[in-house]
């Protein structure tokens, strides 16, 4: 006879070896002890958190014949035992993945009013029942409303937004929470030491962290491991056996980012798969390292669980990291692991994440807005600040006492200009995608709109104002911002802007000398 899978041996017994769940147990508890027990449950909640250990639980202390109610289950009378041999005649589970029709919800139906075989109340566990069709919850809604007075409904599923709102409003409601690293710990703990196997305190806090608080997962991960119950299992041996990088290689990695080292954090990533590791599961270990530094920067030191080295390590990388490019690796990655399908380059896609996320970590702030003037002279203007990008020097020299900027220099870099105008105001990128650098005018950028509409928004105080704080910004010259609606046809705005950005003699004749373009030779 095959071993009894572990997480089927340790299967809670009473509602007191259900961890995690109390806030859920203690209610049940209660409502056994004053005998009201509803007729309908739902429980909700991710897999393996207790969810139909629960439902057995409740099914055989609603049928227990032990006197005192604050120890049923008592797990010694007939029903109990019988629930626990699993040969309980009153005790139904459904499957709704393999039970999604309405004859399937019409046969229970049928069923329902037979009374009891054994004990006082038939007990029917109906898990993932959000795989069932429309007409089947169509059916069932009936016998939840007004079951036989012996009948109680226990439905489970993981998905709760996909059970529809007249179910749930004639269920009594639980969601279930995914436990706690440190109580996943423990179990595990007891479950070794009961077992008579050694391993390492890290390598129960690595199995826990994989299982990613679901107890069913991580005793799964443990049965996994204990191939030789006479070996003592390292934590080594454990990451060799799950397929997990080195914690060491993870903070390695975010140094290597913080630092904007790009060899060094490639050559980690594959040192780390080509040891073994696989890329998806390490990407999610760098996932959740990168998410408890961006826990402890932004709210302390509360929000994270981890061990005292690696949460050293944690305070240490949150203070050299900035939040902006923080939050970018966060992205990358969790988009990397989430679009992660193998191929032939498994290790590609975090290598393109690290990547892209390799920039300065202590982010500049944007140069505080500066109030429009008129034209300065040269000695009127404060030392020049030094942007990332130098503007480019004007191809045309402007007459004196202009803005010392060109035609072509707004067209050359008015897609950044609308980037960086998303800083000052997010709706008026959207503006400028329907507007044209016309001309310069002294000190005055012209824009072209083909509707008044938008030159009556782009007008507007506050969107013209963030529109001259990222000209100033991207250019470096301080801009006044004219616009003026230009029919549609006339076809040739284009053209002619184009040409003016292209031959600096003719921009000058236009925008300084006063120059009028009457006919374009091709």
């Amino acid at each position: 006879m095959p071993a009894q899978a572990l997480y089927l041996k340790w299967r809670p017994q009473t509602f007191d070896d259900v961890i995690g769940q109390e806030h859920i147990t203690r209610t049940l508890q209660n409502a056994l002890r004053q005998g009201r027990i509803r007729h309908a449950y739902l429980f909700s909640g991710p897999r393996g958190t207790g969810k139909t250990s629960t439902a057995r639980l409740l099914a055989k202390a609603v049928n227990c014949e032990g006197e005192d109610p604050d120890r049923r289950p008592c797990n010694v009378c007939p029903h109990c035992i019988a629930v626990n041999e699993a040969r309980y005649l009153d005790l139904i589970e459904i499957d709704a993945a393999s039970h999604t029709g309405v004859d399937d919800v019409r046969d229970l139906r049928d069923k329902i009013a037979f009374a009891p075989n054994e004990g006082r109340f038939k007990v029917y566990i109906i898990d993932e029942v959000h795989r069932f069709s429309g007409a089947a919850f169509d059916a069932l809604l009936k016998t939840l409303e007004e079951p036989p007075p012996h009948a109680i409904f226990v439905l489970a599923t993981t998905e709760i937004a996909k059970v529809p709102a007249t179910i749930k409003s004639r269920c009594l409601m639980f969601e279930f929470r995914r436990v706690a690293l440190a109580e996943v710990v423990d179990r595990l703990a007891r479950i070794v030491e009961s077992e008579d196997v050694s391993i390492d305190r890290g390598a129960l806090e690595l199995i826990a962290r994989e299982g990613t608080g679901s107890v069913r997962d991580s005793i799964s991960l443990l049965d996994q491991l204990i191939a030789d119950p006479a070996a003592h299992i390292t934590l080594e041996m454990a990451q060799n056996i799950l397929g997990t990088a080195s914690g060491h290689n993870v903070v390695e990695l975010t140094q290597a980012l913080i630092e904007n080292d790009t060899a060094r954090g490639l050559d980690l990533i594959n040192a780390a798969v080509d040891g073994g590791a696989d890329p998806r599961q390490f990407g999610r270990q760098v996932i959740e390292h990168l998410r408890q530094v961006l826990l402890y920067k932004m709210g302390g030191d509360d929000l994270i669980d981890a061990t005292d080295e690696r949460r050293a390590a944690i305070h240490a990388q949150a203070d050299s990291f900035g939040r902006k490019a923080l939050l970018a690796a966060i992205r990358a990655f969790n988009a990397a692991v989430q679009d992660w399908q193998g191929g032939w380059q498994p290790q590609l896609p975090l290598e393109l994440a690290f990547v892209e996320s390799v920039k300065p970590v202590v982010e500049d702030e944007p140069p505080a807005p500066r109030p429009h003037a008129p034209a300065r002279t040269q000695d009127d203007l404060p030392p020049p600040v030094e942007p990332a990008t130098p503007p480019a020097p004007p191809a045309a020299v402007a007459a004196e006492g202009g803005a010392q900027v060109a035609l072509s220099d707004v067209l050359g870099q008015w897609g950044k200009i609308q980037k960086v105008a998303h800083n000052h105001h997010r709706n008026l990128p959207a503006l400028l995608e329907h507007a044209q650098p016309r001309a310069i005018k002294g000190d005055r950028l012209v824009l072209s709109v083909t509707q008044a509409m938008f030159k009556q928004k782009i007008e507007m105080d506050d969107k013209r104002e963030a529109l001259q704080n990222a000209l100033y910004e991207v250019l470096g010259v301080p801009l006044t911002v004219d616009v003026t609606v230009v029919s549609d046809a006339a076809g040739q705005d284009q053209d002619v802007s184009d040409r003016l950005a292209e031959d600096d003699v003719l921009a000058f004749g236009v925008n300084e000398l006063g120059g009028q373009i009457t006919d374009l030779d091709e």
